[in-house]
């Protein structure tokens, strides 16, 4: 299908604990210090990687140019947040989304079902997603540096 957009810029990462969202959890074994490594993956998304992942989400998002803007009406792409994941080697993400309380905060005009609401959240993810693989595959170079516990029980 493709959507053809003004594209959003990407947004301005910021240091917020990964493990105070609902969606993500982050292993540290008691380290207080974590590295999220935010500003290089800032310096990757504003080098290219945004507008790479945005162009392989719009050729395949399945949103209309309506629940698209209503999207950029209430800035949702500049609420991503995007973290090194050292434990398990990824680039981490948290995707914004329209609360479950959309109808009685009269969010957003446009919105008036569920659906559009659903759809709108599920598109959100999935480019979360689009931009880690981005991310991971084509700009990081950097291992991670976690090293197991040696007495970890073999599964093979």
């Amino acid at each position: 299908m493709g959507l053809e957009v003004e594209p959003p810029a990407p947004p301005e990462l910021e240091f917020v604990d990964p493990n105070e969202y609902e969606d993500a959890t982050i292993t540290a074994d008691g380290a207080t210090e974590i590295d999220y490594r935010r500003e290089e993956l800032q310096a990757f998304l504003e080098e290219g990687a945004w507008e790479e992942a945005l162009e392989e989400w719009l050729a395949d998002t399945d949103l209309g140019e309506r629940e698209y803007g209503i999207t950029r009406d209430l800035e949702l792409f500049a609420e991503f947040d995007f973290f090194w994941d050292d434990f398990a080697d990824r680039v981490g993400y948290h995707a914004p989304g329209i609360p479950e309380d959309w109808q009685t905060r009269e969010y957003h005009p446009e919105l008036d079902t569920w659906g559009t609401v659903s759809a709108i959240n599920a598109e959100l993810t999935e480019f979360g997603q689009i931009v880690s693989v981005v991310l991971k595959e084509e700009y990081i170079d950097w291992e991670a540096e976690y090293e197991p516990p040696e007495d970890l029980p073999d599964f093979d």
